[in-house]
């Protein structure tokens, strides 16, 4: 069983049997098909089944000599539509299957974010199209996460706000600047460092960890690409999975001032969401990549 399979709104699925049945069912009921041809011998066939607005079930297999399809694996998904970076991303296929992974460095996060690509075929299409160049201009991310719960908001007046986004600005341009090798950049981004560290040590003497840290995001487990995250939540969606009437939250969240979306079932989620509360939880990040077609290459 897919672990995220539950923020789908699938939750009473548990054994093999009962997925083995659902997946039979939603392979006859496509919302779209696509299918990419590797080489003379070998193809990769997605079908795609919405279960609610903007979320899905992914089955990905093979059609065999008979042109019957065979099913390899399955995951969900969930449709961003807002660009979450445009710093360059680079896309490396995993070693099992016909699957592949994103990686950015992202400098508002301040580490190499790793996403799982969920338009692969779109990816692997346009890889095959010899003397077609392209590139990555964006990418959209998107998560599902199996447990997370509401925290308030920590107050802040317009003018910490306003500073908060000038500091945040400033820590990117350094950031980029000893990504470059400025050794002065360096030298500023540690002494900031030990100073807030020093700070929050003196703070969580005497305040709760929460309402010093507003927002976070760092790497969780062993995967790459799942993450634990505390973000503010700015938009609210309450759905319904249309095969087993499970709700779901649609959360858009900003993240160290990443912008992306997830889905929780409501089963997992602890407390009350609403529009500048925020989120905690553990995450599994997704990414859509966004194209540009650079013409042909002349080859």
């Amino acid at each position: 069983m897919h672990k995220f399979l539950r923020a789908a709104g699938f939750s009473m699925y548990q054994k093999k049997k009962d997925i083995e049945k659902l997946l039979d069912l939603l392979e006859t009921q496509p919302s779209v098909t696509k299918c990419v041809q590797i080489d003379e011998e070998t193809n990769v066939c997605e079908m795609r089944t919405e279960i609610a607005p903007g979320i899905g079930l992914s089955i990905v297999g093979e059609l065999n000599e008979e042109g019957d399809f065979e099913r390899e694996f399955y995951f969900p998904y969930v449709e961003c539509a807002q660009e979450s970076s445009t710093a360059e991303c680079s896309v490396q296929r995993h070693v099992e299957k016909e699957t592949y992974a994103g990686m950015v460095d992202e400098s508002c996060v301040g580490i190499s974010l790793i996403f799982y690509v969920q338009n692969f075929l779109d990816y692997r299409e346009k890889v095959l199209k010899k003397g077609e160049a392209f590139k990555i201009r964006s990418i959209s991310l998107a998560g599902f996460s199996t447990g997370g719960k509401i925290l308030l908001p920590i107050k802040k007046t317009q003018k910490q706000i306003q500073m908060a986004k000038v500091a945040a600005k400033n820590r990117n341009n350094l950031i980029e600047a000893a990504k470059n090798g400025d050794e002065d950049a360096m030298e500023t981004l540690t002494i900031e460092d030990i100073d807030l560290y020093s700070k929050i040590s003196r703070r969580a003497m005497k305040e709760d960890l929460y309402s010093i840290i507003d927002s976070c995001f760092m790497p969780c487990g062993i995967e790459c690409d799942q993450y634990s995250v505390i973000g503010e939540i700015k938009e609210i969606r309450k759905i319904k999975n249309k095969y087993t009437n499970e709700e779901i939250y649609w959360l858009n969240l900003e993240c160290s001032d990443l912008n992306f979306v997830i889905c929780i079932n409501g089963k997992d989620l602890l407390g009350e969401p609403a529009v500048g509360r925020r989120f905690k939880g553990q995450i599994w990040m997704q990414g859509i990549l966004n194209f540009q077609e650079l013409g042909r290459t002349g080859n």
